[in-house]
């Protein structure tokens, strides 16, 4: 169980202006900006759970999944996580959880990817038995078999993802922490670390905190969404609640013969380019029926299609409304 009540964190940060007279001046006297990261943050989450945390760039994203892996120490508020407070007992809490930052490595640099394992093996103090179980498994389902005996320097940026989270995963943690896990990775590797973190959470019961710009892996994976704006928590719900909040907006997709469609009322022609046609109607207004005839009425259709906003755009729609 993760409780967080009324998190605040703010960073004082020096700040100048260019050239070498300014940076004189600052060795005697600095600016300083005081940031406030987060600002009474409050959720819970419960164990195996998969929750997408997603905002905007320094909404304080990554400050959250610092605090509660034990990484920063809030100024204020309450943070526990299954009964200890991370930043007080880092050591057991450390234990329980798995971290990966799609920007940092824990994989040692210049040695073949299993002797970083092996190292964090002895780092958790992993039973040998544990340790083999879990290293074959996590070898098998994100494809790593050659790829662990490569020099972490010498791995593409999908190669070293894959590894870093299977760095993550070999002391079994209860909960995980993604911050961007899928960065750089080709759409095969990225449904292949999609299917494998839905087996571990599915499986073994793994508390899922994920932290991404790729809104195709907040809706391959998660069902709750927690927005994150100007460091406060705007938003707390499902993700089929989300989709509804945009769900007025349809767009049609329509193969025809016959001439250019005309203009219509309650209806927005985007595209129409030799017989194919891509049409946005608003449902408050007309019903998709009442469309479709109306099109059919100047045109023969061939093929239509009825699709509603991705959600990249019903993410961008609550930046816009809640204005961050």
């Amino acid at each position: 169980m993760i409780e967080l009540k009324n998190i605040s964190k703010t960073f004082k940060v020096a700040k100048r202006n260019a050239g070498f007279s300014e940076a004189v001046k600052a060795l005697f006297k600095k600016d300083y900006t005081y940031i406030k990261a987060l600002q009474d943050i409050s959720f819970t989450i419960g164990d195996g759970e998969m929750v997408g945390y997603i905002g905007p760039n320094g909404a304080g994203k990554s400050s959250t999944i610092k605090i509660m892996s034990g990484i920063l120490t809030p100024d204020s508020g309450e943070c526990v996580i299954n009964g200890r407070i991370p930043w007080k007992d880092r050591i057991r809490h450390v234990k329980e959880i798995g971290v990966v930052f799609g920007q940092r490595s824990q994989l040692w640099w210049d040695v073949p990817v299993i002797d970083s394992f092996e190292l964090i093996r002895d780092i958790y103090n992993v039973a040998e038995p544990d340790y083999k179980k879990t290293l074959a498994q996590l070898i098998e389902l994100l494809n790593i078999c050659e790829i662990v005996k490569t020099p972490a320097r010498q791995l593409s940026l999908g190669q070293r993802m894959r590894c870093e989270i299977a760095a993550s995963l070999l002391h079994s943690p209860k909960i995980l922490f993604l911050d961007e896990p899928t960065i750089g990775l080709d759409a095969v590797s990225k449904i292949a670390v999609r299917d494998f973190i839905k087996t571990i959470n599915r499986e073994n019961k793994t508390t899922v905190i994920l932290t991404t710009h790729d809104m195709q892996d907040i809706e391959a994976l998660t069902e709750r969404i927690l927005l994150i704006g100007k460091g406060r928590i705007l938003l707390d719900g499902s993700l089929s609640e989300l989709k509804m909040r945009n769900s007025s907006h349809k767009t049609l997709t329509v193969d025809y013969t016959g001439e250019k469609l005309p203009e219509y009322e309650n209806m927005s022609v985007i595209k129409d380019l030799n017989g194919h046609a891509e049409i946005i109607i608003d449902t408050n207004l007309m019903t998709v029926s009442q469309a479709i005839s109306d099109i059919s009425a100047n045109v023969e259709i061939k093929d239509i299609s009825v699709a509603g906003e991705t959600i990249d755009k019903t993410v961008v729609s609550l930046y816009k409304e809640f204005n961050i």
